[in-house]
């Protein structure tokens, strides 16, 4: 709540006494931010909770329309509300919204066209207020209705939410993935488009979340000296550079957080990016070297150990949050057993962890025999049996490993096809917890793809937790 405070506007002093203007807070939105169908949506709403949260300092205004419309075209716009003309008049220091559900009926698809300057249009009404108020976009939650001619999930994910994205880059707005908090909360949505009063909860407690972060303006990409392309990474700027003849990235955050943590990709940038998009809403950098394929040699180390220097001189913390899918697995281990001091802490996804597995094929599954042989040529090994008896795995670099006493998290699908869990994860969690380190694992249905988890918050909260350390 101390961040919360410091917020707060000083308008006089009156004796001992001290008297403050609250901070007001702007909930524009339909019948989610409305509280429809809740038993109490005076109490149960999300910004009634949000209010509860925030205490007496704040006043947060409930705007939301029930069944409206982002599009001035749409059955029922909010813009012939009145409602929003009272949230104009309110002069709101902060504006959530949180539009775009009802505008994915089938009677509203054929103006879709236009969200994008609609949504632009809403933006700048309130941007031009006098109170010049923080906007923050609230990407649509995720709704599990069958009936594709009502509110249906797949214009909202594949329109909106890009276009949501776009005005977020365009505009350095913050954005809010709301979507991905309930990919696995449709226990919590009754009629499978609004939030009972948990739900609603949930996300109250994600906007309190953001306004208790303490933001700080930082713009790494000024240290750049390569010639570089600025474009969207899900609504934030990602940088791409040449880095020592690799492709490289570094995607800003909104606003940096104290430390300026940051998280190091090894493969694969973009594929299943949740976890990501959510650690850059809370102000982590993301970061990308290819070293690809090269399967952690010493010419990938001395790659990344450069673009580690790169990145501390860009004033990026000491120490990385190592982010391995697949393959790179053997990437960040390679790595980390080599910098042990430098690693905050280590999430791998349906990771490689025993080269023998994958590439090499040596299990139950049949590996890659062009990948086997590139990593022969990478170490220069002339034979299978040579490659076979090498150390060149994780599993064979567990006393590294655990001298850095960062924790892991690996999250595993149980009916992996290509990179088999028990001949991977498992026995490489054994030999690190025999040797005293820190892991934990999520289990998951599925096979090897797709990668995360379709609501990151278990790994997000693992890597705030390993972070703040």
């Amino acid at each position: 709540m101390k961040n919360l405070k410091a917020i707060l506007v000083f308008v006089t002093l009156m004796g001992a006494n001290q008297v403050y203007a609250k901070v007001k807070i702007a909930c524009i939105g339909n019948s989610i931010t409305y509280g429809a169908f809740l038993p109490d949506r005076l109490s149960q709403s999300y910004p009634a909770r949000l209010q509860q949260m925030l205490g007496e300092g704040y006043e947060v205004t409930n705007f939301g329309v029930s069944g409206t419309t982002l599009l001035k075209n749409g059955n029922k716009p909010y813009w012939a509300t009145t409602v929003y003309q009272s949230a104009l008049k309110s002069e709101p220091n902060i504006v959530f919204i949180a539009l775009g559900t009802n505008d994915s009926k089938l009677i509203n698809r054929k103006y879709l066209h236009q969200f994008i300057d609609d949504y632009r249009e809403l933006i700048e009404s309130f941007q031009k207020l006098k109170s010049k108020p923080r906007v923050v976009l609230l990407k649509p939650i995720t709704v599990f209705t069958v009936d594709t001619n009502k509110i249906w999930d797949k214009p909202i994910s594949s329109i909106m939410i890009p276009a949501l994205e776009r005005l977020a880059f365009e505009g350095n707005l913050e954005i809010i993935d709301l979507h991905s908090l309930f990919k696995d909360k449709e226990s919590l949505m009754p009629d499978k488009v609004h939030p009972n009063a948990e739900g609603a909860n949930f996300i109250a407690k994600r906007l309190f979340e953001f306004l208790d972060t303490k933001f700080y303006p930082f713009d790494s990409s000024k240290e750049i000296k390569e010639t570089k392309i600025e474009k969207s990474f899900y609504g934030f700027k990602d940088y791409q550079f040449t880095f020592k003849g690799r492709k490289a990235h570094i995607v800003q955050p909104k606003n940096a957080i104290k430390g300026k943590p940051w998280v190091w990709r090894a493969r694969f940038f973009g594929n299943q990016p949740q976890a990501d998009i959510a650690l850059l809403e809370r102000g982590y950098h993301l970061v990308y070297c290819d070293v690809a394929e090269l399967y952690g040699n010493k010419q990938a180390i001395q790659i990344w150990n450069n673009f580690y220097v790169y990145m501390r001189k860009l004033g990026l913390a000491k120490k990385a949050v190592l982010e391995g899918y697949s393959r790179g697995g053997i990437y960040i281990y390679a790595w980390a057993s080599l910098n042990p001091k430098k690693v905050a802490c280590i999430y791998a996804d349906n990771a490689v962890m025993d080269i023998k597995s994958w590439p090499g094929g040596f299990g139950e599954r049949a590996g890659s025999k062009k990948d086997w042989e590139i990593y022969k040529a990478d170490f220069g090994y002339q034979a299978d049996e040579q490659a076979k008896a090498a150390n060149d795995s994780p599993v064979d670099k567990i006393k590294a490993i655990v001298k850095g006493k960062y924790p892991m998290l690996h999250v595993v699908a149980d009916e992996d096809d290509t990179v088999p869990t028990k001949e991977n994860t498992i026995p490489f969690a054994k030999l690190i917890t025999l040797a005293g380190g820190n892991i934990t694992i999520i289990h998951r249905s599925g096979k090897h793809h797709p990668h995360s988890l379709a609501n990151p918050q278990p790994i997000v909260d693992f890597v705030l937790k390993a972070s703040k350390k």
